[in-house]
């Protein structure tokens, strides 16, 4: 129903159900703090289309849907690898809860925290965060075909970054999606299993 009223270009129907199922688990756990705001990231689309969307659930309306980088070793045009390993330069999938921003050398980025051991949980020693990069614009595309990679963080445009970091930050849900059996077998937060083990995993950072 959610899907049908969704105000905005919508992602997937499979992408989006997967995300609001990890979503309304986390929430009602109070892992994530700020429970309106939903950001969604499709890596089965090339990385020539927008396929980033900031969805506030509330009012049921996506408010971005932007273009994303993913990781230089995940792939070119499209990301099909990805890896929680240190110096992997791959994105990784799963659920992620967002922490505070600051200034580093891209400017205003954000910290985020893989909450899916052994899938994610190493975002934080592999310095993965959201941060703005001027290989995320449309003239690359029209320059080389695709977005520019990074080293596996989900990179933002210089335009519309900043805004973005803003209304995610502070403890709201985010999550890879792919189409990755793998990942889709193991996640305890996509599984009916119980989160006993997940809600422990967050440490003061």
């Amino acid at each position: 129903d959610m899907y049908d009223s969704l105000q905005g270009d919508k992602p997937s129907y499979a992408a989006f159900e997967t995300a609001m199922k990890g979503f309304l688990k986390l929430k009602s756990r109070g892992i994530v703090h700020k429970g309106n705001i939903l950001t969604l990231i499709d890596y089965s689309l090339s990385s020539a289309k927008k396929r980033l969307w900031v969805i506030d659930v509330q009012k049921e309306r996506v408010l971005y849907n932007e273009l994303v980088a993913h990781g230089m070793n995940s792939g070119s045009e499209y990301a099909n690898h990805f890896s929680n390993i240190i110096e992997s330069n791959m994105s990784s999938l799963g659920f992620f809860v967002t922490s505070n921003t600051y200034i580093g050398k891209h400017g205003l980025s954000l910290l985020i925290d893989g909450i899916e051991k052994g899938i994610n949980d190493n975002a934080r020693n592999r310095a993965i965060v959201i941060h703005m990069a001027n290989y995320v614009s449309q003239s690359y595309i029209t320059n080389y075909g695709r977005l520019g990679r990074s080293f596996g963080c989900p990179s933002l445009p210089n335009d519309t970054g900043e805004s973005i970091i803003n209304i995610i930050a502070d403890g709201t849900c985010l999550f890879i999606y792919y189409p990755d059996i793998e990942y889709l077998s193991q996640s305890e937060i996509i599984r009916d299993e119980s989160m006993n083990e997940l809600e422990g995993s967050l440490s003061v950072k």
